[in-house]
C-alpha cells in the first residue's frame, strides 16, 4: 500500500514552507518516525518523520521548493524496512528456473570505515552542519545514544574550532587588482536560512523605526591596570611609547570575535560572510 507524505501543520500563522534538504532519496529504504526531510518556515525548522515502515515510492517536491502546508511531498511504499519494493514481472515472461542447491556463498562486506560509521550514527541535523562547515563527523565524538553526534555536539566542535589558534593567512591581493569586493581566500560564504533571512528584516525594520539607545557597561580594570603597571616602564624603553590601554581592548575584541565569528558577519544579498580575518585600526600617541 502506497502512503502519502504531506506537509504537517505548524501553526496558525504558518501557512507555507521551504524544504531545505532530503535525507532520504527514491528507493531508499525507512522505518517508521526516522526524518525524512527538513522543513524551513519564518518561525521554525522542523523535520518530517516517517508514517510507517517501507521505501520512499516517489518525490513530489525536491530541496529548495515552497510547499504549503498539506501538500503532496511524496510517497512511501509500506512494507518490511529494509526492502524496496519489488517490480512487478511481465505476465508473459517464463518461470525462472530454480536456483542450484549449492549456490557459493556470498563474499563478505567489507568493514566500515570510521567515517562511515560516523556517518550512520550521526544526527541529521549533525549530517547538515558538518556538509555546510566541512567538520568531518569522524572527529566529532558523540554523545547522544548509542554514541550518535547530535547537533549539540556539532555547534560544540564548531566553538571550539572557532577558539583554537588559525595560521597566519598570506597576504590578499587588493581589491583594485581583483575587481572583487571580497576575499573568498579568507571569506567563507554560507546560503542563509528562511528563519535568519525573517529574523534579519524584522531586524532591519526595527532599526529603521524603532528609536536606538546606547547601553553604558562597567568592566573591572583591576588586572588591567596591575598588568600595565608592570610593564609600562619595560615597554615604553623597549619601544618607544608609552603603554596605553588600546592594546588590551584590541586584544579582547578580537578573541571575542574567534569565539563568536557571527558578530564579524556580514549579510550579502541572501548570503552570510563569514570572515576569517579582522581590521582593527589602533592610533598610538
Amino acid at each position: 500500500m502506497t502512503v502519502e507524505i504531506k506537509v504537517p501543520a505548524m501553526g496558525e500563522s504558518v501557512t507555507e514552507a521551504t524544504i531545505s534538504k532530503w535525507f532520504k532519496k527514491e528507493g531508499d529504504a525507512v522505518k517508521r518516525d526516522e526524518p525524512l526531510l527538513e522543513l524551513e518556515t519564518d518561525k521554525v525548522t522542523v523535520e518530517v518523520p516517517s508514517p510507517t515502515d517501507g521505501a520512499i515510492e516517489s518525490i513530489s517536491a525536491q530541496a529548495g521548493a515552497t510547499v504549503q502546508v498539506g501538500a503532496l511531498l511524496g510517497a512511501i511504499a509500506e512494507g518490511k524496512a529494509g526492502a524496496a519494493p519489488a517490480a512487478a514481472a511481465p505476465k508473459s515472461e517464463a518461470p525462472k528456473p530454480a536456483a542450484p542447491a549449492a549456490a557459493p556463498a556470498a563474499a563478505p562486506a567489507a568493514p566500515k570505515t570510521d567515517a562511515q560509521k560516523s556517518e550512520s550514527l550521526a544526527m541529521p541535523s549533525a549530517k547538515r552542519i558538518s556538509e555546510e562547515s566541512g567538520v568531518p563527523l569522524s572527529s566529532v565524538a558523540g554523545t547522544g545514544k548509542e554514541g550518535r553526534v547530535t547537533k549539540g555536539d556539532m555547534l560544540g566542535a564548531l566553538a571550539a574550532r572557532s577558539s583554537a589558534p588559525q595560521p597566519m593567512a598570506a597576504a590578499s591581493p587588493s581589491p583594485v587588482s581583483t575587481g572583487s569586493r571580497h576575499n573568498e581566500a579568507r571569506e567563507e560564504k554560507v546560503a542563509m536560512t528562511r528563519l535568519r533571512k525573517t529574523i534579519a528584516l524584522r531586524l532591519k525594520e526595527s532599526q529603521n523605526t524603532a528609536a536606538q539607545l546606547t547601553t553604558f557597561n562597567e568592566v573591572d580594570m583591576t588586572a588591567v591596570m596591575g598588568l600595565r603597571a608592570t610593564y609600562k616602564d619595560t615597554f615604553e624603553k623597549k619601544h618607544g611609547v608609552k603603554m596605553g590601554f588600546m592594546g588590551f581592548f584590541t586584544k579582547a575584541v578580537v578573541q571575542g570575535l574567534k569565539d563568536i565569528p557571527a558578530v564579524n558577519a556580514e549579510i550579502d544579498g541572501t548570503d552570510l560572510i563569514y570572515k576569517n580575518y579582522y581590521h582593527i585600526g589602533v592610533a598610538v600617541g
